[in-house]
């Protein structure tokens, strides 16, 4: 067993490994994987075949660098989804006591009590005042 291992980590020497790109596309199987057993369509399932061939290519490459900036620009646009979901999630759970409006001037999102009617507000960025109508 031993020898098996120092085989192994002889063979990756030098080759990219697990990332989190190569994470997320093993999640992206599954489901795939998941749906397709409903829809059962061959091209879906040629698909699949690439996006796990793909995955494992990526973890067996020697080129380092290249893999890296992939991940990267993964991680990039990962963080952009990640932030708009906490916002939107913010925005569910305040539901109740806030409303979100933007101000016509500067285009900044403000976080304001729920009151009903219409209701007089002072951008905090622009110093500008308008009108904020709450229905409910």
């Amino acid at each position: 067993m031993e020898r098996l291992k120092r085989k192994l980590a002889r063979f990756m020497q030098g080759r990219y490994g697990v990332d989190q790109l190569y994470v997320a596309m093993l999640i992206l199987y599954f489901i795939l994987l998941a749906l397709n057993q409903r829809i059962n369509n061959p091209y879906f399932g040629l698909l699949l075949w690439l996006l796990i061939v793909v995955a494992i290519y990526r973890v067996f490459s020697k080129n380092v660098s290249k893999r890296y900036a992939e991940n990267q620009k993964f991680l990039k646009f990962w963080r952009r989804i990640k932030t708009k979901l906490r916002l939107a999630v913010k925005r569910l759970a305040d539901i109740r006591t806030h409303r979100y409006r933007k101000c016509p001037n500067c285009q900044t999102v403000l976080r304001l009590p729920r009151k009903r009617g219409v209701h007089q507000t002072k951008c905090p960025r622009c110093t500008k005042r308008f009108q904020v109508k709450v229905r409910f």
